[in-house]
């Protein structure tokens, strides 16, 4: 039985070709998954009857399994999904005043190893597939959908809503999609796992993602954030150019090579060049680059320094971006703190006098772990990492001040 919703539209119209059946059907079924959120045939009363009993043969929409959910006093939200063989994956829901965003996982596990994120200190399992990413949006959209129409009181009539709680994880169905506004107004693929090593069961589901037909987002909505897997950052401008945000975390490949152990593959400089071609096909005119602040690692105003000295509007490579610092989230694994808040502003200071836009985010959802980087779910580890980490740093910091001068020999203009 396939899952139908591990398929962009163009994946599903091949399917329905298939079964004989003409490119419309397919974009009828594919309303039906993604607008509408249903999980049963017989529902879909546009569909042809004898198309609904060939999918009842060959075909399925299967939901992942809610195992846990926990709910923040500042409103976040987070899913624990049960992905089999004893893996279980965390998905976080970020309401604002202006915005909803999911944050979205796409591996469970990771096997980039990055030093102050817990996901990379439970090792990796496996890729997720695109029914599984997609799964995550289409659950979360869904049942908010419903609990907002339970909190409003909304009226059931033949016309309009229809509350159909068939699945167990009670997806909701709507007779008259234009009945419920759509929640879910941003996606970011900052989960657990690394976008751009799962890229084949990525790109299908960014295309759902974006598809009018599903679930209509802007691609400036839509965000894959990489630890910089070079080649798949040249191929997703071809393929779907979405917003791209860049886990940069330190200014010399000194110190990324040790807090993103990828960087000794594809060391900064190939990284950024890979962002300024990324430009010219992305939807947003700047690229967004992370950086987590830790203390006494990565904090200093040397390291600000050579910041600037790395993209500073005046230097010759320079291109548009925007910064985000992010506040260290500990957990005890690390042997990491978070930098004190007066570091945290002098460090933005320093970036923003040199004419860098820089943010400070806002932390949200640490009192139920769901904050950037501690998201860690359950998995079975099939890289052995606990066996190879090494010792939790101490003066890294330091060591990559002595020996990068001109971090220290750099002045502000």
């Amino acid at each position: 039985m396939t899952n139908l919703l591990g398929f962009d539209r163009a994946g599903l119209i091949g399917f329905c070709e298939g079964l004989g059946e003409k490119a419309f059907r397919a974009t009828q079924l594919f309303r039906w998954i993604h607008q509408k959120g249903a999980v049963q045939f017989e529902d879909m009363t546009d569909l042809a009857k004898p198309l609904r009993e060939k999918l009842l043969t060959c075909a399925t929409i299967t939901p992942l399994r809610v195992l846990e959910r926990h709910d923040s006093k500042d409103g976040t939200i987070k899913w624990l999904f049960d992905v089999g063989e004893g893996n279980a994956i965390e998905t976080v829901f970020i309401p604002e005043e202006d915005r909803a965003t999911l944050c979205i996982s796409s591996q469970a596990g990771c096997a980039v190893g990055c030093t102050f994120c817990s996901t990379g200190y439970q090792g990796f399992s496996r890729n997720l597939t695109t029914a599984e990413i997609l799964a995550q949006l289409w659950y979360v959209e869904h049942t908010l959908r419903l609990e907002r129409a339970k909190a409003a009181e909304v009226p059931m009539s033949k016309g309009g809503v229809v509350l159909a709680l068939k699945s167990p994880n009670k997806a909701l169905n709507s007779s008259n999609n234009n009945a419920q506004e759509r929640i879910i107004s941003n996606v970011v693929m900052m989960g657990m796992g690394e976008p751009l090593q799962n890229y084949s069961a990525l790109v299908p589901a960014l295309r759902a993602m974006l598809d009018d037909h599903g679930y209509g987002l802007s691609r400036r909505r839509v965000t894959v954030s990489t630890s910089g897997v070079v080649p798949m950052i040249e191929r997703l401008a071809q393929d779907a150019p979405v917003a791209l945000a860049l886990s940069l975390h330190a200014p010399t490949d000194a110190l990324r090579d040790t807090l993103v152990p990828l960087n000794r593959k594809y060391p900064i400089e190939q990284l950024l060049e890979s962002c300024r071609a990324y430009l010219t096909h992305a939807p947003r005119d700047f690229i967004t680059l992370e950086y987590c602040l830790l203390d006494g690692v990565n904090d200093h105003e040397e390291h600000a320094l050579a910041l600037i000295e790395l993209l500073a509007p005046k230097r010759l490579h320079a291109f548009p971006c925007k910064i985000n610092l992010i506040p260290f989230n500990p957990f005890k694994e690390s042997g990491m703190k978070r930098s004190k808040p007066d570091q945290i502003k002098r460090f933005s200071q320093l970036l923003l006098a040199a004419g860098l836009v820089c943010t400070v985010r806002k932390t949200r959802g640490d009192d139920i772990d769901a904050a950037c980087g501690q998201l860690a779910g359950d998995v079975v580890d099939r890289t052995h990492v606990l066996t190879r980490r090494s010792a939790p740093l101490k003066s890294l910091g330091e060591e990559m001040l002595r020996t990068t001068p001109a971090a220290t020999e750099l002045k502000l203009d």
